[in-house]
């Protein structure tokens, strides 16, 4: 059985070497993803009344109702425990919620079936603060991995992995390993790796968790530009102020599982005005 890890490229479920049945069941998923699209043409994300409890009784998320339409960038901050992360692993069917709704996409992801969860996932790329690169393959050959776990041949690997890697500006190290590349290097592969399949959705959760300011700022700016070049809709969960506050986009802000600001053009804290 196939192993994968899970930054950048989630457990597909072994898609390579996909039998008729599985076949069949990711062509009923996409037919009724787009059965759905004319409900919310522009909207890519909506959580409704949403509460997630973990066990013990604690509350991650407490009735957070918000929207995020296709191809928008924002911003998810809040100190650590606020919930950042529980609202994005909702998303990709990482948790189910207590109560509420959460639709991806046109679909309700938390009513999926266990076998249409890989297929979700097949539509959006993830990042994570740790960047999960295959010590032992190139950089070529760990973006081409997120297009070989999910049958690729090799005239699509060549033609989407150059691409992936001119949006994130490491065509040059195409043959590098990850142990010759700085941090900010990697975590662009890891980017790469997580939009060499063009999803429409890119969840990054604390991707400069690891980095100098300078560098995580160059991370922002490769979020940016395939945002911008792509119309992917881009959700980042961080605590990074100075990200945050050069990049002024959307800003959805949590404290305690609570929804406590959303604002267009925010900055990590409430802006001070001088009077």
């Amino acid at each position: 059985m196939l192993t994968v890890p899970r930054h950048g490229c989630l457990d597909s479920g072994g898609l390579i070497g996909l039998n008729r049945r599985v076949c069949l069941s990711a062509e009923r998923f996409n037919r009724t993803a787009q059965s759905t699209e004319s409900i919310a043409a522009i909207r890519m994300i909506k959580l409704q009344d949403v509460t997630v409890v973990y066990p013990g009784g604690r509350t991650a998320l407490s009735h957070v109702s918000l929207q995020v339409q296709k191809g928008e960038f924002a911003f998810v901050v809040g100190p650590t425990g606020s919930g950042k992360s529980t609202l994005l692993k909702l998303l990709y069917h990482e948790e189910i919620p207590a109560s509420g709704k959460v639709v991806v996409d046109g679909r309700d992801v938390a009513t999926l079936r266990p076998r249409d969860v890989p297929f979700l996932r097949r539509r959006m790329g993830i990042v994570f603060q740790d960047f999960g690169l295959l010590p032992a393959k190139t950089v070529f050959e760990n973006v081409a991995f997120g297009l070989r776990v999910i049958g690729a041949g090799r005239r699509e690997i060549r033609r989407k992995v150059p691409e992936a890697l001119r949006m994130v500006d490491l065509v040059h190290r195409c043959d590098a390993f990850p142990n010759q590349l700085s941090g900010g290097e990697q975590q662009r592969v890891a980017i790469a790796r997580a939009v060499v399949n063009t999803p429409p959705l890119l969840l990054a959760d604390e991707p400069t968790g690891n980095l100098d300011p300078d560098t995580s700022m160059g991370i922002v700016e490769s979020l940016l530009k395939i945002n911008e070049e792509s119309g992917t809709t881009i959700l980042v969960a961080t605590h990074d102020t100075q990200i945050v506050d050069r990049a002024r986009k959307r800003v959805i802000a949590l404290e305690a599982g609570s929804l406590t600001r959303d604002e267009l053009e925010g900055t990590y804290g409430l802006a001070v005005v001088n009077s």
